[in-house]
């Protein structure tokens, strides 16, 4: 009430005052404004705000896949009736929509927990897959043809697990409240395909992934659902950028989960994904994570001033690794390796960005790459040299507070990145320490279960509730334009994702 009346006398004040005064109470209206709507962004979606590793109904929350997924496959399954879709979908859902709007303007002017409808699909999508990883993780020597561990590099990409073990856990397990799972589909506002699309690509035979796609297809295809809304309103876990690949083309409407984007057309084609749409996550880091604790430690052993571990030599954007291999690898202070599978490799990198004030983050095969999530886990600046890459979250992430952006074009400038870092002074060092440390940045891409508050399962879905809007309008619009007019696409299509745009 304070605040409301607080605004009200400086609005009485700024009617009888100068255009001058005027003008400055207005400026001040709209700073409140902005301030209570960031507020509101980042605050916790539990009334006890942030959960820490430890807390949660019972015991503590698993950050490690493979232990958390032994605990899911153990644990009773998760299910409880859902009822099938109404004879008219549609009429049902105008009907709840038109119920919410008008019972008491709960929607959509104030927030309200998002409402997911998680399909039921058959094991062999589902269970069967994780038994799969699960039973054969410890046994397997496979590798991928640039060498990664194919078990690693599923666990890398698993934000698949992660989403929906959360999702269907028992709501009193659960610590997230801004998302909520619904029985009936009419109340849905977004609804949750669980198809484990990555492990299918990485461990069934080449022919058995693909039959399997076109057998997922066809099951969400025929759901009513997709066919009210062509796909608009579902989310599909495409987190591996060969995952879903001989599908892709017939469910480009629907909101994609990925690692990033790609405008060049190497991994995904013209009008498939863009930022309005879809959503991106972070990967699963490969180090663990350097706490408090450890940051303390560590602050005053950080001898390297710039550390990379990885593959020199990748493909499309990724080239740029070996153009800064040429030019760093004789200069003082900078480590560049050769990265290594196992827990040697693992080690080694962890090891060394904890003695780095900065950690180098070029390109790979993708604009993106689990290396600066690692970095960011470690507590090392990162250095992002990828001039393509889209950032997870970054609707409600600022990370020029964490991070250093540099073009490709200068970066391999004879010299001129050592003497771009040389030159940053001594305090703006310690406040991005300051805000990796203080603001808890870490949290934001260590997925667990229970998924904690403000953690990257609680951003997808807050990501995914500002699009809501946007969603129904292509909906609606969809259902009664008529095809030979002006064509649906107008609304639909996007440029190509270039940060240079944005």
């Amino acid at each position: 009430m304070a605040g409301k009346q607080l605004t009200s006398s400086s609005l009485a004040r700024a009617r009888a005052a100068s255009p001058r005064g005027l003008l400055a109470a207005t400026a001040l209206l709209l700073l409140l404004l902005l301030a209570a709507s960031y507020s509101l962004l980042l605050s916790p979606s539990s009334p006890g705000g942030l959960a820490s590793p430890s807390s949660g109904p019972g015991s503590a929350a698993d950050t490690a896949f493979l232990a958390s997924l032994d605990r899911f496959l153990a644990s009773p399954r998760r299910s409880a009736p859902s009822s099938a879709a109404p004879g008219d979908l549609d009429a049902a859902i105008r009907a709840e929509e038109e119920a919410r709007l008008h019972g008491g303007g709960a929607w959509p002017a104030a927030p309200a927990p998002l409402r997911v409808y998680v399909y039921e699909m058959p094991s062999r999508f589902t269970y069967d897959l994780l038994r799969l990883f699960r039973d054969s993780y410890r046994e397997t020597s496979n590798l991928t043809s640039n060498g990664s561990p194919v078990h690693r590099l599923v666990e890398q990409h698993s934000i698949d697990y992660w989403l929906w073990a959360d999702l269907i856990a028992p709501e009193s397990q659960r610590l997230l409240k801004n998302v909520i799972r619904v029985r009936r589909q009419e109340e849905a506002d977004i609804f949750y395909v669980p198809f484990f699309t990555t492990i299918s690509y990485f461990l069934l035979e080449k022919q058995e992934c693909k039959a399997l796609y076109r057998e997922a297809l066809k099951w969400v295809t025929d759901q009513p659902a997709w066919q009210r809304s062509e796909g608009r309103d579902h989310v599909i876990p495409v987190h591996h950028p060969w995952s879903f690949k001989s599908v892709r083309r017939f469910v480009k409407k629907a909101i994609w989960l990925l690692p990033d984007m790609d405008s060049t057309g190497n991994w995904y084609k013209p009008g498939q994904v863009y930022l309005e749409k879809d959503v991106i996550l972070p990967y699963v880091p490969n180090v663990d994570l350097c706490d408090s604790k450890c940051v303390s430690e560590t602050q005053s052993r950080r001898s390297t001033l710039l550390f990379f571990r990885g593959r020199l030599r990748r493909n499309a954007g990724g080239k740029i690794r070996s153009k800064l291999v040429t030019e760093l690898k004789d200069a003082e202070g900078i480590i560049i390796e050769e990265g290594t599978a196992g827990a040697d490799g693992k080690a080694a990198a962890q090891n060394g960005m904890r003695k780095s004030l900065f950690c180098l983050n070029p390109a790979g095969d993708t604009p993106s790459s689990a290396r600066l999530f690692d970095a960011i886990v470690s507590g090392c600046i990162p250095v992002i040299v990828s001039d393509e890459l889209e950032l997870p979250f970054e609707g409600i992430l600022d990370y020029r507070k964490i991070a250093l952006f540099v073009s490709s074009s200068d970066a391999v400038q004879p010299g001129w990145l050592v003497k771009y870092l040389r030159s940053i002074d001594a305090k703006r060092i310690r406040e991005m320490q300051s805000n990796l440390l203080k603001l808890q940045y870490s949290r934001h891409f260590l997925y667990s279960s229970p998924a904690r508050p403000l953690g990257p399962e609680d951003l997808t879905w807050r990501m995914i509730a500002g699009k809501l809007v946007n969603i129904k309008l292509h909906i609606r619009r969809s259902q009664r334009v008529v095809r030979e007019s002006r064509s649906v696409c107008t609304c639909d299509c996007r440029v190509g994702n270039n940060t240079r745009m944005f």
